[in-house]
């Protein structure tokens, strides 16, 4: 049996009642494959549409990247509207223009309708390090103001010392709309709220088969389920299970640490107003303080999804540059946590088949558009697809190279523009 990883947030999750394995054969409306954010937005809206859910995961619900990430709620996708809007047809680029925030509200809507307990604080930063950085935040700013995220402010030099007490940075972007929260803690809460509609979640329960059809025929080791719809929401831990998906994708691991427990007067001197930061590098840096008054700090990319030997040789030097006044602290936790990339950094929807959906690639930009993907999903079964669309008419570009050389040609890219960051051009 496989469980969580020896994480900060496995350590403090909501007590709660484990989930079983599948042991036999099932019917349903819907089998949702994989337990993070995707398959459990996807399950919570469609139990609370009333159709009959039966959800797998392979180990622990939040397994993956959904229980591991940095627990910041950040607006957008991995790629911007400007960039949508550069790529994509007018009415196209309007509809996903649309949906810009529309993650974050799901999210808090979840916390505040099923009284999620996951340390939810509202506020987050994006820091540049250049002026460059800075320009492109105010150009940001324009952007999502357009689209109707009234809840920013451009924050100069003096302005971003006030909410991070760093000298590392010239202005950055705060946004109102972001925040950040226990990402394992929202995923079980939404398990509940799942099972509290009558919704079925079988744990340490991985797909072996999808076996097409009129009625899909979801085999696992030990049961199966036959369902109208089944949605394939496994993301970086798929593995080759529904392989068109995996030539288009590419797993890679993140890794993040939290301190010890520093008190909250000094949690609050490095961060007064309780706000999580990213920076705005290529490969970028993430952290915020926990409901306990830890820092919880994360960066850097792994392509290939390898697990590093030494998470706290990565990662110190990186929190040291940023916060030099916690020089001697210890770590009490370090882990890594894969996310799915694709080459176009935009989320892959789409189907197989006629009844056989799926949802991924969000590229490091998930906790949000997960959320997203899982109301536009049952919106789709639904007979509105619409929105749905607007994603699944996005190109599915496969990586030069094929899958052997997708590894060291996307890591020779990452090179150049780590380069790039640093020289501030």
């Amino acid at each position: 049996m496989t469980g969580h990883v020896n994480s900060y947030y496995a350590a403090s999750a909501n007590p709660h009642v484990p989930w079983p394995r599948l042991e036999e054969g099932l019917t349903c409306d819907v089998c949702v494959v994989g337990g993070g954010y995707t398959g459990l937005s996807s399950a919570l809206h469609l139990a609370e549409r009333g159709y009959k859910v039966v959800l797998l995961e392979a180990s622990r619900i939040g397994f993956g990247a959904s229980g591991r990430n940095g627990g910041q709620i950040v607006n957008s996708f991995s790629r911007d509207i400007d960039t949508i809007e550069r790529n994509c047809p007018p009415a196209q680029a309007k509809l996903l223009g649309s949906m810009l925030f529309e993650g974050s509200e799901i999210i808090r809507e979840r916390i505040e309708r099923y009284r999620i307990q996951c340390d939810h604080r509202v506020g987050g930063v994006f820091a540049a390090d250049t002026e460059r950085q800075l320009h492109e935040l105010k150009a940001q700013q324009a952007r999502w103001q357009r689209w109707g995220n009234e809840r920013l402010e451009l924050l100069d030099r003096e302005g971003i010392r006030r909410v991070v007490q760093s000298d590392r940075y010239v202005g950055g972007l705060l946004d109102l709309s972001g925040g950040h929260l226990h990402p394992l803690n929202l995923a079980l809460g939404e398990a509940e709220a799942i099972r509290s509609l009558g919704g079925l979640i079988f744990e340490q329960s991985p797909v072996t088969d999808l076996v097409a059809g009129e009625v899909v025929t979801v085999k696992s080791e030990r049961g199966s389920v036959r369902a109208r719809f089944v949605v394939v929401a496994g993301n970086a831990y798929l593995g080759n299970l529904v392989p068109e998906l995996a030539a288009k994708s590419m797993p890679c691991g993140t890794q993040v640490l939290t301190t010890e427990v520093l008190g909250e007067a000094r949690a609050r001197e490095l961060l007064p107003q309780n706000y999580c930061v990213e920076d705005c590098n290529y490969l970028l840096d993430y952290y915020r303080t926990s409901a306990d008054h830890r820092l919880i700090y994360g960066g850097g990319v792994v392509y290939g999804a390898r697990d590093p030997a030494d998470i706290a040789r990565l990662i110190m030097p990186k929190l040291l540059k940023t916060f030099p006044q916690l020089a001697g602290v210890r770590v009490e936790y370090s882990w890594t946590g894969n996310f799915l990339l694709t080459l176009s950094r935009l989320p892959q929807f789409g189907r197989i088949g006629s009844n056989i959906y799926y949802m991924q690639g969000y590229s490091g930009h998930g906790v949000t558009c997960t959320h997203l993907a899982g109301r536009l999903l049952a919106e789709a079964l639904a007979g509105q697809a619409e929105r749905f669309d607007a994603f699944a008419n996005l190109p599915h570009y496969p990586f030069p190279g094929g899958r052997l050389l997708r590894v060291p040609l996307t890591a020779m890219g990452a090179v150049w523009y780590s380069l790039r960051d640093r020289l501030g051009i």
